[in-house]
C-alpha cells in the first residue's frame, strides 16, 4: 500500500509539472512587444516566432539540465555542468573558428564546428581530472572554470584580430529574440539524445558510484563515460550555435531535484526536464517584461539566479553527492 501511495504522488507532481509547463508555454506564446489581436497578420506571428521562442526555450531547458545532470553524475560532483567545465567557452571557440574560415557559414557548419569543440573542451577537462588528485570537490569546478577563462580569453581574442567581436557580443548575450522559424529546428536534436540518455539513464547512474564499482558490475566504463561526454557535447554546440550562453541552468535543476528525489538518472530525468523548461520559460518571461518594450538577455536573469543557487549550494553541501 505504502509503494502505491508513493507512486500516486509522483504522478501528481509530474501532472502538476506538465501543467504548470503548459501554462507558462502559453503565457509565453501570448507575450510580446507586437499584439497580435491588433494586426490583420497578427496570428501568423505566433508560428512564425512565437511557437519557435516557445518551442526554443523548453528544448533549450531540457538540453542544460541534462547535460548538467549527466555531467554531475561522471564526475560525482553537484557542482559542475557546461559553463563550470569550459564546455560551453569551447562552444563559443568553434562558432568563431567557423565565422572565420567560413565567413557565410550556414547554421549547420557553426553547429558542427561548436559540437566538435565542446567534445575536444570536454575530453580535455576529463583527461586533466584523472591526472590531477583534488583534495577537494570544490576543486572540480574551480579546474573547469579556470579553462573556461582562458578559452573565453583566446576566442576574445581572436574575435578582436578578425573584427569579429559583435558576433561573441550576441554569442555571449544568449538570448532568443533572433529565434523565428527555419533558425531553431536543429535544436530537435535534443529530443534524440534525451531518448539516448533516458536509454542508458540506468548505466549512467551505476557510472555515478565511480569507475570501480562500475567495472565490477560488469559495465565498460570508458565506453559509457565516452558515450555521455559525445551527449553532453552535442546539446551544448547545438544550444550554443542557435541560442548563445546560457548558464548556471544545468547546476540549478539537477541540484534542485536531486535534492528531493535521489540521484536515480531515470527516475530524475522527467523531472529534471520539466522542471528546467519551467525555470528558462519564466527567466524568459521575466527578460521580456522587466524593462519593456526591450528585452534584456534571458542569460542576465538565469546568471543571476544561478550565481545565488550556486553559492547556496557551496555554503550548504560543498558539492558533495
Amino acid at each position: 500500500m505504502k509503494n502505491t501511495k508513493y507512486t500516486k504522488k509522483i504522478d501528481k507532481s509530474l501532472i502538476f509539472l506538465i501543467v504548470l509547463v503548459i501554462f507558462t508555454a502559453t503565457i509565453s506564446i501570448f507575450t510580446g512587444v507586437y499584439n497580435i489581436s491588433d494586426h490583420d497578420e497578427g496570428w501568423r506571428m505566433i508560428f512564425i516566432t512565437r511557437i519557435p521562442r516557445t518551442l526554443s526555450l523548453m528544448l533549450t531547458g531540457v538540453a542544460m539540465a541534462m547535460s548538467g545532470i549527466v555531467m554531475q553524475l561522471i564526475t560525482q560532483n553537484k557542482l559542475v555542468e557546461p559553463t563550470t567545465t569550459g564546455t560551453i567557452q569551447w562552444a563559443g571557440l568553434g562558432l568563431i573558428l567557423a565565422y572565420i574560415i567560413v565567413p557565410s557559414a550556414s547554421l549547420f557548419i557553426r553547429t558542427t564546428s561548436a559540437i566538435v569543440f565542446s567534445f575536444l573542451g570536454s575530453m580535455i577537462f576529463f583527461v586533466l581530472l584523472r591526472n590531477i588528485k583534488l583534495k577537494s570537490s570544490y576543486f572540480v569546478p574551480i579546474l573547469g572554470i579556470m579553462m573556461g577563462a582562458v578559452v573565453s580569453a583566446l576566442t576574445t581574442f581572436i574575435a578582436l584580430e578578425f573584427n569579429m567581436s559583435q558576433s561573441l557580443e550576441i554569442w555571449f548575450a544568449g538570448s532568443f529574440t533572433q529565434i523565428q522559424r527555419g533558425r531553431y529546428e536543429y535544436l530537435y536534436i535534443i529530443i534524440l539524445v534525451t531518448i539516448v540518455i533516458y536509454y542508458l539513464a540506468n548505466r549512467l547512474t551505476i557510472i555515478g558510484l565511480g569507475e570501480d564499482v562500475s567495472t565490477n558490475l560488469g559495465l565498460n566504463y570508458k565506453k559509457i563515460l565516452l558515450i555521455s561526454i559525445a551527449m553532453v557535447s552535442i546539446t551544448t554546440g547545438v544550444v550554443a550555435s542557435v541560442v548563445g550562453n546560457v548558464p548556471f541552468l544545468g547546476i540549478i535543476v539537477p541540484n534542485l531535484v536531486s535534492m528531493y528525489r535521489g540521484d536515480n538518472l531515470k527516475d530524475n530525468l522527467p523531472y529534471a526536464c520539466l522542471s528546467a523548461m519551467l525555470v528558462i520559460i519564466i527567466a524568459d518571461l521575466i527578460a521580456r517584461t522587466i524593462i519593456a518594450p526591450f528585452e534584456v538577455p534571458v542569460s542576465l536573469i538565469l546568471g543571476s539566479i544561478g550565481a545565488i543557487v550556486f553559492l547556496i549550494i557551496i555554503f550548504t553541501k560543498g558539492g558533495k553527492k
